[in-house]
């Protein structure tokens, strides 16, 4: 396939098209940086708000993934906060603009998503996980932040831009993904190594808000069944089927690094290290307890579906890429 990778140079996009150049098939990706990447990857200038050259490469395409939107690791400042909305709709809304445009529209277009579209999961009350049938939007919650309902605002928006599009040859499909495990560096993966690692990952907040997450290769899988599958559209939940509290979830983790204790933290400590970090307490507080109903019920198998399991592998392969023996 030829297949078209707005956004692709993050770290989803890298783990995404490695996968796809070395499958065989032709991988362009869209990014606002020139640069060099991996063989059998071209890279394609585009500033992700205006038609442009860049747009030519989605004509004939086989399929389009957009990755494209302002990273979350951040401060959820009112400039940031926009910025994540202008990327995430203004990129959506245009490549809809030129797949509509194109005399040979690609098949297929997937859309990245986030599961952060759901109400945290406390706030249900039956103690149940959302998936795409049985699942509760967000942004009604009573006490929570008010930029946390702006995240969920932020994520149908994203979706709403991909169901806007004029498109009517083309498939599409919003990938409502959970956080992505790679061993790579500077991953939320390593991320929350470096915690475990230094006796810092224990539970915070009392650690019962849940985590979704799912393994890097499973989602490159996923990418694919989707792509494959014709009879597939709409939204999907890309975690993997074993969402856990943050204590459990970190508890694993640090048993995976061969560390045991771990300091625990308060709201009030953990919001003063987001804040030292750069980024916001949302990413570590907000229960997120999604299961993927609609690619299970399709038939797509997990690689990875548990996370003991999968926080052994990925912590394997961090010390084979890093030469860490401990």
């Amino acid at each position: 396939m030829k297949v078209v990778i707005p956004g692709g140079t993050g770290q989803v996009g890298g783990v995404l098209r490695r996968a796809l150049a070395q499958h065989g098939d032709e991988v362009v990706v869209l990014s606002r940086r020139p640069g060099r990447l991996e063989d059998g990857v071209r890279h394609v200038l585009w500033d992700g708000r205006t038609l442009g050259a860049w747009a030519a490469e989605l004509d004939g395409a086989d399929a389009v993934v957009n990755l494209a939107g302002r990273t979350v690791s951040c401060r959820y400042t009112d400039a940031n906060l926009r910025q994540m909305m202008d990327s995430r709709v203004e990129s959506t809304r245009v490549v809809g603009e030129a797949i509509a445009r194109a005399e040979r529209p690609p098949a297929v277009w997937l859309q990245m998503s986030t599961a952060t579209v759901y109400a945290d999961a406390r706030s249900r009350g039956d103690d149940l996980p959302h998936d795409e049938a049985n699942g509760v939007l967000g942004g009604e919650e009573p006490d929570v932040p008010l930029y946390w309902e702006y995240s969920v605002r932020i994520a149908r928006r994203w979706e709403q831009a991909q169901a806007d599009a004029d498109v009517p040859a083309t498939r599409r499909v919003a990938l409502r993904t959970a956080m992505v495990m790679t061993p790579d560096r500077g991953g939320i993966f390593d991320y929350m190594s470096w915690m475990a690692r230094l006796g810092l990952g224990g539970p915070v907040a009392g650690g019962g808000q849940h985590v979704s997450w799912i393994h890097g290769e499973d989602f490159v899988r996923a990418v694919l069944f989707l792509l494959q599958r014709a009879d597939l559209a709409g939204p999907f939940i890309v975690a993997a089927p074993d969402p856990l509290p943050q204590a459990e979830f970190m508890r694993s983790l640090r048993g995976a690094w061969g560390r045991r204790l771990a300091l625990p933290a308060t709201r009030l400590m953990a919001e003063a290290g987001a804040f030292v970090l750069r980024t916001d307490t949302e990413l570590l507080l907000k229960s997120r307890r999604v299961v993927p109903g609609r690619l299970l019920e399709a038939g797509f198998a997990f690689e990875h579906p548990v996370w003991g399991a999968a926080a052994a592998d990925l912590v394997r392969r961090a010390r084979e890429q890093r030469g860490v023996r401990r």
